[in-house]
Order: structure tokens, then C-alpha cells, then sequence
């Protein structure tokens, strides 16, 4: 196998990144919107203690 070898989704991965430079920030911005949140400790812990046991068993009635 050649060592200069590019797959076609990796050559279309640099002419897009070329073409569209801020690609990266946007990228950056939308993880930030969705996963970097700030979570609060106390209400955390308030979750965990409100917390009710599941039973072995979900659909039995009693």
C-alpha cells in the first residue's frame, strides 16, 4: 500500500475544511450547547437521594 494514500471521504474532509474554515469554531460552539453544562453538585446529590428503588420484576402489579 502506498504510504501517500488518501481515502475519498478524507480528501472531501480537507476540500470541505479548506473551503469552509470556521467549520471547527461551529463545531466547538454546537458541543458547547450541548454538553459543556455546568451541573450542580447539591442538586445532584438532591436526585440520587430522591431516588426510589426498581423492583426485580417492572411489570408485576403488586
Amino acid at each position: 500500500m502506498a504510504k501517500n494514500y488518501e481515502s475519498e471521504i478524507t480528501q472531501f474532509l480537507k476540500k470541505y475544511k479548506t473551503e469552509h474554515p470556521d467549520t471547527e469554531t461551529r463545531q466547538r460552539e454546537g458541543r458547547g450547547r450541548l454538553w459543556d453544562k455546568y451541573v450542580d453538585p447539591e442538586l445532584q446529590e438532591g436526585y440520587r437521594a430522591g431516588r426510589v428503588a426498581q423492583k426485580p420484576y417492572v411489570y408485576q402489579t403488586n
